[in-house]
């Protein structure tokens, strides 16, 4: 890993654009690198991602990565990681970090919490202690973790919500970011690099609760802005729908960042829609359970059909893992246990997301996105197809 000067203040720009589709490239300029978008960002909850070291995630290709709000204020503490530097120090990361919020967090503990107008109370999953969020909250953890990018606190409504919940939930995002405004401006210099505030857009699956937030968000006029309250429960024919809608509505100069989406063939939809910028604990935690994402769909490597397979994860795969290693070998160290296994399909997953972008960004470059994004999407849907229908010939 390599570092970069600190004193570079934010910026992006939009360079090639697709003459079909609203896929454009970009380049995200931050206090700790440069980072080409379409991206995808691995995720690192609590100061990690998980059962790889920072040196293969760098290896990877990846220059920026997510660290969580919620999970680092409860265990170790923002105090600690501020005294220690910031997060970057802390875990040893030298690209550029984004903080998401908390809400997500606070909002998917359910029974735990209440919400206010004020904030929102929960109790702790890890020892039930009770704890109260709020917009002011939220940035200050956020600027002692002192990630280049923060995003604002937000109101999550869950996929089938009440229409009223949904009208709520935009209503308060919408105050709240005033507040995050408030505490943090949109830029701030602190710790010898500029940090920046993305606002969330909310709204579920109705057009005009969309609408009506992407025009008092952006009213803010801020660095950049996220796309929230999808890629929970809703079809996939609603993400898409409400993402290509949602996309059209934020400024074309600013990056634009769908949260928490991660199959393929939705990142290739979502970038036709004009998106920059993507998350998901997909390829980490599906790794963990023996699942690795390949060309050709999923492939549960645990299962007994690998067991003498001596083909790589991924014949089209040039990952480290991939070159080395078989699937065979690989369902070994699942089977007994071992640490090696996880790890190894995490690295290709995660190998596998950034040639995933990479492929991208070449294809909009050469102006054939619509061409690429077809055949990879078609090739996905077709190797899930015949998993599915394995699953099935097998039976429970």
């Amino acid at each position: 890993m390599s570092g970069h000067a600190l004193d570079t203040p934010f910026s992006f720009t939009v360079g090639a654009r697709s003459s079909t589709t609203a896929a454009r490239l970009g380049r995200l300029v931050t206090g700790h690198g440069t980072i080409d978008t379409p991206v995808f960002m691995p995720v690192g909850t609590v100061g990690t991602v998980k059962a790889v070291t920072f040196e293969q995630v760098w290896a990877t290709g990846a220059r920026l990565i997510l660290g969580n709000t919620y999970h680092l204020y409860l265990r170790p503490g923002h105090e600690l990681v501020e005294r220690a530097g910031g997060l970057h120090r802390f875990q040893g990361w030298d690209g550029a970090l984004l903080t998401d919020s908390a809400g997500f967090q606070v909002f998917s503990l359910n029974e735990l919490n209440r919400i206010t107008d004020d904030g929102v109370e929960f109790r702790s999953h890890l020892d039930g202690s009770r704890h109260f969020f709020s917009p002011e909250l939220s940035m200050a953890i956020q600027l002692a973790l002192g990630a280049d990018i923060v995003m604002a606190f937000d109101q999550c409504a869950p996929f089938g919500a009440d229409p009223r919940e949904v009208e709520r939930a935009v209503e308060r995002t919408t105050r709240w970011l005033g507040r995050c405004r408030d505490v943090f401006g949109g830029r701030t210099a602190r710790g010898g690099w500029e940090r920046v505030l993305f606002g969330i857009m909310q709204g579920g699956t109705d057009e005009a609760l969309r609408r009506r937030s992407a025009a008092e968000v952006t009213a803010y006029d801020l660095p950049g802005y996220a796309i929230g309250g999808l890629s929970v429960g809703e079809p996939t024919a609603a993400l898409r729908e409400m993402t290509e809608l949602a996309a059209g509505l934020l400024p074309d100069g600013r990056p634009r960042y769908l949260m928490g989406v991660g199959f393929p063939d939705d990142i290739l939809a979502a970038v036709a829609a004009g998106v920059d910028m993507f998350d998901c604990v997909l390829p980490t935690r599906m790794a963990r359970t023996g699942t690795v994402l390949t060309r050709d769909g999923r492939l549960v490597v645990k299962n007994l059909e690998y067991a003498e397979d001596p083909a790589p994860l991924d014949p089209d795969c040039g990952c480290p893992v991939c070159a080395r290693h078989s699937r065979r070998y690989i369902r070994h160290l699942f089977q007994s246990r071992e640490i090696l296994g996880p790890t190894l399909a995490t690295l290709h997953n995660l190998h596998f997301y950034q040639d995933l972008m990479a492929g991208i960004r070449a294809a909009i470059a050469g102006d054939r996105y619509a061409e690429h994004a077809g055949t990879v999407a078609g090739r996905w849907a077709e190797g899930e197809r015949r998993r599915l229908d394995e699953v099935r010939r097998r039976g429970p």
